[in-house]
């Protein structure tokens, strides 16, 4: 933290047994001698530069630091007025300042501090409304997923809120849900959040962030789900036939799930639905390209088993291709740059490379068409 800092070093005593008459201590005859007893230096610390400042310096400084995006120092400020100058006019706004300071420096914990001291779930209304969707944020950031459900929970409840907050809490609610591996759970909230959703009248209530979110957490239910399937050639071809299909019957459910998430255009979750849609086709190649042959197969009946393969790996790669080129398109049309875009780029070069590689002098049979994106 900058700042004068003035440190003081206290070394404590008791007193000394006898009495001084010229400057010299004189021991009494008859007493014990006396002993100079020292204690380890303790150290205090203060802020010199802040404690010279009133409530209305440290709020106009603390002010001037955020707007600067000094957050380390608008931290510090407005820390310092709340805890120094409690009957401050400014401290309501000050305490919520520095929650808001601290998350943007992703501490998280001294953040729900600030937050919860203001935060009202509910009933809270202003920045208590504000601090409770804000301490359910940290509580995610710290992996306290279920106490985040609480809080969000509650507010997805209050009907005196706009249908707009409620449904940011209903598909948070869910999101913590599914990171606290209730899967079951998060579904059907995540569900209901986009039933409300569908109901409404007037779709311009909330922000499409939401119910693009709610979509895409949906398609990552059942991502998971995909990748808890396990292809094992060792129970046989007709198990291993059996659980191919069942991912690939996951894989389309997630898919179509994230379609509907970039349906509603919002361009970060379309990006990151996009790349997760190319991600499972690069998934399932990697399965079926390292799963052996069931042992049960002969030499002949193996080479059948992987020219099959061969043909159905293509189609998986430019599938893959497809999605990703039209995510990156999509991206750049709406000038979208996050992690998302990122990882998309550097996939579609991996899967071009994969397919250049796989190359099958035969012609390759067409894949088979993909529902196109729509942004």
């Amino acid at each position: 933290m900058s700042g004068t800092w003035l440190r003081w070093v206290l070394v404590g005593a008791v007193g000394l047994m006898g009495c001084r008459t010229t400057g010299t201590a004189v021991r009494e005859e008859g007493k014990p001698p006396r002993h100079e007893l020292q204690f380890d230096p303790v150290e205090v610390t203060a802020d010199l530069e802040l404690e010279k400042l009133n409530d209305e310096e440290l709020f106009a400084g603390g002010t001037s630091a955020f707007a600067a995006g000094d957050f380390k120092q608008a931290a510090r400020y407005f820390g310092r007025l709340v805890d120094f100058h409690p009957s401050s006019a400014h401290r309501r706004e000050a305490l919520y300042n520095a929650g808001l300071s601290h998350q943007r420096l992703k501490e998280w914990e001294e953040a729900y501090h600030r937050f919860s001291e203001l935060s009202d779930a509910e009933k809270g209304t202003g920045d208590a409304l504000d601090a409770a969707f804000r301490v359910a944020e940290t509580h995610y950031h710290l992996e306290r997923y279920e106490d985040a459900v609480r809080v969000l929970g509650t507010l997805a409840s209050r009907q005196d809120l706009p249908v707009g907050r409620r449904m940011e809490a209903r598909v948070q609610q869910g999101v913590c849900e599914l990171e606290a591996g209730r899967s079951e759970q998060a579904e059907a909230t995540l569900r209901k959040a986009l039933s409300e959703y569908e109901a409404l009248a007037d779709k311009d209530e909330v922000e499409d962030y939401f119910p693009a979110q709610a979509h895409f957490f949906v398609g990552e239910i059942y991502r998971l789900h995909y990748e808890a399937v396990k292809l094992d050639p060792k129970k046989g071809t007709d198990k291993l036939a059996e659980d191919l299909n069942y991912k690939a019957e996951l894989l389309l459910s997630a898919q179509g799930h994230y379609l509907r998430s970039i349906r509603v255009g919002n361009g970060y979750w379309a990006t990151a639905a996009g790349a997760q849609i190319g991600a499972m086709y690069e998934n399932l190649y990697e399965h079926m390209v390292h799963t052996p042959a069931p042992p049960e197969l002969d030499a002949e009946e193996a080479q059948v088993y992987r020219q099959e393969l061969r043909k159905k790996i293509r189609v998986l790669l430019t599938k893959s291709i497809n999605i990703y080129e039209r995510t990156l398109e999509a991206a750049e049309r709406i000038g979208s740059q996050n992690a998302f875009v990122d990882r998309t780029r550097e996939s579609l070069r991996k899967v071009r490379e994969l397919l250049l590689a796989d190359a099958d002098p035969e012609a390759a049979p067409p894949p088979e068409p993909t529902p196109e994106p729509h942004t």
